[in-house]
């Protein structure tokens, strides 16, 4: 049953974006899964929302251009009247030694992954009404200082210090702003490196397994809904307890 409510989903064709779109679809929203360049399993999603009673549509852009955003909210509007949540999942990873990584994957990681915060937050504030809910997905590897993943910890520290600027700003309209940070997670963005130490990673987590793009989605779910009105400006850690 529909709770009348529009949630945007980027970079929801794959991973913990697909299962954030399908969580929320779920639990009653209208979707608008997004995605850049996987069409064909974008609209996977959408056809999985829609058979099951659910309303869901897609959209093509790339959530580092300004103009590609604003028309991501103005297609939401024009298809479902508004936008209520907005979840900013697309990201992508670069890792390696410092000194071999390039300027081009340097500013496409920081465009991808906090640009795109900064420019959704642009459209967001003049469009969620009180009661909105902005999610951004971060990291747990700000915390970890993950070797040589630096780049990508920096910008995903970045959402972080950003969500509690824009929680403080945005309160007073009603609107909520948090992150949720993963720890590994078992989608294609875990490196062949994390696959070939999964022991390890089960080892250094208390509840001695790897997460799923559901755990996180579960969070997710919380944070769009009507019991998490008190809180703002968190990150919620759903990496069960890694150590």
């Amino acid at each position: 049953m529909s709770n009348g409510k529009t949630a945007i989903v980027t970079g929801a064709s794959r991973g913990i974006g697909r299962a954030v779109a399908q969580r929320l679809a779920q639990d009653g929203f209208r979707v608008v899964a997004h995605y850049q360049n996987s069409k064909d399993a974008a609209e996977e999603v959408v056809r999985g929302i829609v058979d099951t009673g659910g309303q869901a549509v897609s959209v093509a852009g790339d959530v580092s251009v300004a103009a590609d955003v604003a028309a991501l909210y103005e297609f939401a509007r024009d298809q479902f009247g508004g936008v209520d949540v907005v979840v900013n999942n697309a990201g992508v990873v670069t890792g390696g030694p410092v000194q071999y990584i390039s300027e081009q994957d340097f500013d496409r990681v920081v465009a991808v992954n906090l640009k795109s915060v900064f420019l959704s937050a642009q459209q967001a504030v003049n469009v969620l009404p009180q009661g909105g809910r902005i999610i951004n997905i971060g990291a747990g590897l700000p915390a970890a200082a993950v070797a040589m993943l630096g780049v990508y910890g920096a910008t995903k520290a970045g959402v972080e210090v950003l969500t509690r600027s824009l929680a403080h700003q945005l309160g007073p309209q009603g609107i909520t702003v948090n992150a949720v940070a993963p720890g590994p997670t078992d989608t294609d963005m875990l490196s062949p490196d994390a696959r070939a130490n999964l022991d390890q990673l089960i080892s250094n987590t208390p509840l001695r397994r790897l997460g799923q793009p559901a755990d996180v989605a579960a969070v997710v779910g919380f944070l769009a809904g009507p019991d998490s009105g008190w809180v703002t400006g968190q990150t919620l850690h759903a990496d069960g307890g890694v150590l």
